[in-house]
This record gives C-alpha cells, sequence and structure tokens, in this order.
C-alpha cells in the first residue's frame, strides 16, 4: 500500500460491515410519526452553508455520521439519483424507484472542505458492494457521491483513482459519480431518526455501530459534543 497519498490517511482504517436482518428496519408507529409531523423542529437559517450530497445505504445511519462532523449545521434524510418526481419512502424502500436513499449535508466551507466531507463518506461505509450497504439490499442502497459542479467532479474521482491505485480494498469501488440534479426531503419522521430512537432493533445492530466506528476512525473530524 503506497503511504505517500496524504489525504488517504485518515481512510487507513476501513470499517467492517455489520450484518443483521433487514426485516428489522422498520417504519415507526403511524401514532408516533403523525405526532412527530405535528410538531417539526424549528427551521433553522441555512442559505449561508454550502450543500453536498451524498448516499450510502440506509439514510439514518448516514445522516447521523455526517451530524457529528465538525463544521455540518444540518444533515437531512431524502431520496436523490432517481428521475421520479416527490417519491415516497414506501416506493424507494421497496425499490420501485431510481432514486436512493441519499442525505444532504450543509456545511461552513470554512471549517470542512468538500474533500473532507468525500473522506468522511468514502470512512463510513463500504464502497465496494454493489446495490447493498450491510443488511439492507437493491439499488435504492447503492453508493453515490454527487456532485455540483466540476471541480467536484475531480476531487471524487481523485480520491477514488487513489483509493484503488493504494489497494485499501480487494474489490474495486463500485460507487456512483453522478451529476446532482434533485432532493427529495424524506417523510419528517425519518429526519434524526437515530436519535429519537435509539430503541429501535435496526438503530442499535446498525446505526450505532456503523456511527461508533465511525468516531472511532474520524476523531479528528468530530464535533467537541460529539466524542
Amino acid at each position: 500500500m503506497k503511504k505517500n497519498l496524504n489525504y488517504l490517511l485518515l481512510v487507513l482504517a476501513v470499517l467492517s460491515v455489520t450484518s443483521c436482518q433487514s426485516k428489522e428496519k422498520k417504519e415507526p408507529n403511524l401514532q408516533i410519526a403523525a405526532k412527530q409531523t405535528q410538531q417539526p423542529k424549528q427551521q433553522q437559517d441555512l442559505s449561508a452553508y454550502e450543500t453536498a450530497y451524498f448516499a450510502s445505504g440506509c439514510f439514518w445511519c448516514v445522516e447521523a455520521i455526517f451530524e457529528s462532523v465538525k463544521g455540518v449545521a444540518e444533515v437531512i434524510s431524502g431520496y436523490a439519483g432517481g428521475p421520479e418526481e416527490n417519491p415516497t419512502y414506501e416506493q424507494v424502500s421497496y425499490g420501485r424507484t431510481g432514486h436512493a436513499e441519499a442525505v444532504e449535508v450543509y456545511y461552513d466551507p470554512e471549517v470542512i472542505s468538500f474533500l473532507e466531507l468525500v473522506q468522511v463518506f468514502f470512512g463510513s461505509h463500504d464502497p465496494t458492494t454493489l446495490n447493498r450497504q450491510g443488511p439492507d439490499r437493491g439499488r435504492q442502497y447503492r453508493s453515490i457521491a454527487f456532485y455540483k459542479n466540476q471541480e467536484e467532479q475531480k476531487i471524487i474521482r481523485t480520491y477514488i483513482d487513489a483509493l484503488e491505485e493504494s489497494k485499501i480494498y480487494d474489490q474495486p469501488v463500485v460507487t456512483e459519480i453522478t451529476p446532482f440534479t434533485k432532493f427529495y426531503k424524506a417523510e419528517d419522521y425519518h429526519q434524526d431518526y437515530e436519535r429519537k430512537h435509539p430503541e429501535n432493533p435496526y438503530i442499535q445492530s446498525v446505526s450505532i455501530p456503523r456511527l461508533k466506528r465511525f468516531k472511532t476512525n474520524f476523531p479528528e473530524y468530530l464535533k467537541e459534543n460529539a466524542h
């Protein structure tokens, strides 16, 4: 493995994927979901922040990871990557659309760069599993790094090339490099799901261990209150 790729130092400790039964990832009680919808959290002004978009499996997991990163003001769970308008969780989760579960990351580029967010993205999931992440299978759980301009596209492409040249993975990286078009926010009950439902079996067996691995491998990227 080549060690002269400075920007790969943070991904040398590649996390292993925990498996559990996908059936544990269930929608919450509809009455609870309705209450959550009736009491949305106060909206903050995010107009001063840049945005980045990623998909790497269950958005409950991905949202929690990026929420713990310094310089990130907000993370929203949703759907992206497909042509269908206004997709629902039922449609996406059953593979009835071309969308993947994705996140919208609002970040301060003076605190954390797009390159560093790309490092977080690749360092917090397995980019070599096609249409799958951990126990979740299907194109709706595929790995996608979205770009909004040529500079972001070049950063993602260069990073993947460096990963493969460094032989960090035994298998080729299958992450899609996709131009960003449209992001659809997921239903309210999906937002901050890991924080609100720590007792959920899927959260306990998949999301929390995944977040803990990320925190162990990337302590320098964490907010002070996320350690």
